[in-house]
């Protein structure tokens, strides 16, 4: 039997930008509702501070996973961006080890939310540029113990890279070289024609795994097919954590690019306890019992939320 899964909950649930004050507030919820971990952006330098972070977390019980968050202003594959973006993602990956965190996750390629249309030669010159932006930055990962997790975001967020395939095929050179995948169930639902077949795709390279459910609200009764995808990652060995990302309409950096506009869930305190719930028992039945997917859009009665 497979040990379970650490979970995580973003910060983004309640917050943005995460701020120092935030920090012992947001570190008691996670515990509370039975998350192992936060995942903190890194919107800007000097939201947050990581050695007092690190004080907080340790006093909860809690680790850390960062993620990045490409606003305007940061874009690889923007000549006039490109610098900044560069040194943004070196100072996250500082960030990611004074934090003792083994990825940034993000997708880092261009401002979330530029669409452009490219044709075949377009896009394979939009690739180059990529890699060796990424390449600098990369070695510099690798050298501190660091992976960066590219995450491949839906058509309505990025002109740039969709799916699992697409990473794979752009990112190539510098797989295993200080670069790795993120996936994010959400974007998973809306560009894979099989979640689970695109995590068994990306196999040994994926380093972070986000979830929520379909609509971006809380894990669990939604349509997703929550035990196919945990028997998919059991498949590629992949024992890291589970971290819960969705955000608040008030969320300055994303919400916009990512079209929130409503509530997804009662409350935000609702979000993350229903999530972690979930996740914990869909892991308990698993663990005492047979692992088997199930057919597409099959779901286990007692795997949706209670109400609270």
């Amino acid at each position: 039997m497979a040990e379970p899964r650490a979970l995580g909950v973003n910060t983004w649930v309640w917050v943005s930008p995460l701020r120092d004050a935030h920090l012992g507030d947001l570190a008691a919820r996670a515990k509370r509702f039975g998350f192992a971990l936060l995942e903190l952006p890194v919107e800007s330098r000097g939201d947050w501070d990581p050695g007092t972070t690190v004080e907080v977390l340790s006093a909860h019980g809690l680790g850390a996973r960062i993620v990045g968050a490409m606003g305007p202003g940061r874009d690889l594959l923007d000549d006039s961006a490109r610098d900044a973006t560069q040194d943004y993602l070196r100072h996250c990956v500082d960030v990611a080890q004074a934090m003792g965190s083994p990825t940034v996750a993000g997708p880092f390629y261009s401002r979330t939310g530029r669409l452009w249309r490219m044709d075949p030669e377009e896009r394979r010159r939009a690739i180059g540029v990529l890699r060796e932006a990424l390449r600098p930055i990369a070695d510099y990962a690798s050298e501190r113990g660091i992976a960066l997790a590219v995450e491949p975001l839906n058509r309505y967020e990025t002109s740039v890279i969709n799916t699992v395939e697409q990473a794979l095929d752009a990112l190539d050179p510098l797989l295993g070289r200080g670069v790795g995948l993120a996936l994010d169930s959400y974007h998973l639902n809306i560009e894979e024609r099989s979640p689970a077949e695109a995590i068994r795709t990306a196999g040994q390279h994926v380093r972070a795994v986000q979830v929520c459910g379909s609509d971006r609200g809380p894990v669990g009764g939604d349509h997703t097919d929550w035990p196919a995808l945990l028997t998919a990652l059991d498949d590629i060995s992949y024992s890291g954590a589970l971290t819960v990302e969705s955000f608040t309409a008030d969320n300055a950096t994303i919400a916009v690019a990512a079209s929130i506009w409503r509530p997804l869930a009662p409350s935000q305190d609702e979000l993350a306890r229903a999530s972690a719930e979930f996740l914990h028992g869909l892991q308990r039945r698993r663990g005492n019992g047979p692992r088997r997917a199930s057919a597409p859009g099959a779901y286990d009665h007692h795997d949706t939320i209670r109400p609270h």
